[in-house]
């Protein structure tokens, strides 16, 4: 993705079973970058929510999301959520400081849906895969503005978890 970052905000948390950052959507971009640094106990799904302009995370069956596991000790594996879910899940939670870049699309607009794309390395040690890289991609089907994001892991807590959040220009 091609253009300048412009720092938003960033949040952090040790111990935590979600993380959310408000207030970092508004109508100053239409694209935004977020870099996800986390770790964890074990490695599961983490689910990716939008926040609305009053402040609650959407939690509907309007969300889908498709991935694309390339994972280091087996076959590919490929994932589709093309029917109703309650979340985007565009990253895995990891072991040993997993990275994630993710990018968020149209997220303030009232009158179009929100889009967004992942890609991560992740070290995956206690579900027996070693090494996944990961293309994502979701959409939350709905035309409502959002203004922060929150990240929801499935299992255990987030042992530390680091996010920031950039605007494109």
């Amino acid at each position: 993705m091609a253009g300048n970052l412009e720092f938003i905000k960033s949040a952090s948390g040790t111990s935590v079973s979600s993380l959310s950052v408000t207030d970092c959507f508004s109508a100053d971009y239409d694209v935004y970058q977020i870099t996800v640094r986390q770790d964890a106990a074990a490695g599961n799904s983490v689910k990716t929510q939008l926040i609305d302009s009053g402040g609650s995370p959407i939690i509907t069956s309007n969300y889908a999301y498709a991935q694309y596991q390339m994972r280091s000790n087996t076959a590919f594996f490929e994932l589709d959520r093309s029917a109703s879910t309650d979340s985007m899940r565009l990253f895995l939670q990891g072991t040993n400081d997993s990275g994630t870049t993710m990018y968020i699309f149209n997220p303030f607009s009232s009158s179009s849906y929100t889009f967004g794309q992942a890609q991560q390395s992740v070290y995956y040690g206690g579900a027996g895969i070693p090494l996944i890289g990961i293309k994502s991609i979701g959409v939350l089907k709905l035309t409502t503005s959002c203004t922060g994001i929150k990240f929801t892991p499935i299992t255990p807590n987030f042992t530390d978890i680091e996010v920031s959040v950039y605007g494109v220009k």
